[in-house]
């Protein structure tokens, strides 16, 4: 699992900075300021949950299987929040809002597992 949760965090961290340059660069003209907001929010979180991965990654080279859960969760943590954000300010449909929270959950959860893997 080492070798998925690395690729998923490179993938991930690749994709941060494509969406955080698509936000500076190709929305700076077309969404209110808000809205630019909420994106950078979106891309800036998926780059710290990217390099979470990362550090699961690590976690599994030296805890084995113990560690995944962690590493599912920030992934999920991934798609609804930042997911969620991009989402909402693409489609300009702000009822998309009511997933971001539930993807706060999930990081939360990821670095708790991550927390009590790494201490056992």
């Amino acid at each position: 699992m080492v070798k998925l949760w690395s690729t998923l965090g490179a993938v991930n961290a690749f994709l941060a900075v494509a969406m955080g340059a698509f936000g500076a660069h190709g929305l700076k003209s077309r969404v209110e300021e808000r809205l630019l907001v909420t994106f950078e929010t979106g891309a800036r979180y998926h780059m710290y949950h990217a390099l979470g991965l990362l550090a699961v990654a690590w976690l599994a080279s030296q805890k084995g299987a113990a560690a995944d859960p962690a590493g599912w969760a920030l992934l999920t943590g991934i798609i609804l929040f930042s997911g969620s954000l991009y989402a909402l300010v693409l489609t300009g449909t702000p009822k998309l809002g009511i997933i971001t929270p539930f993807g706060g959950v999930a990081f939360l959860a990821g670095w708790a597992i991550f927390a009590y893997v790494a201490a056992r």
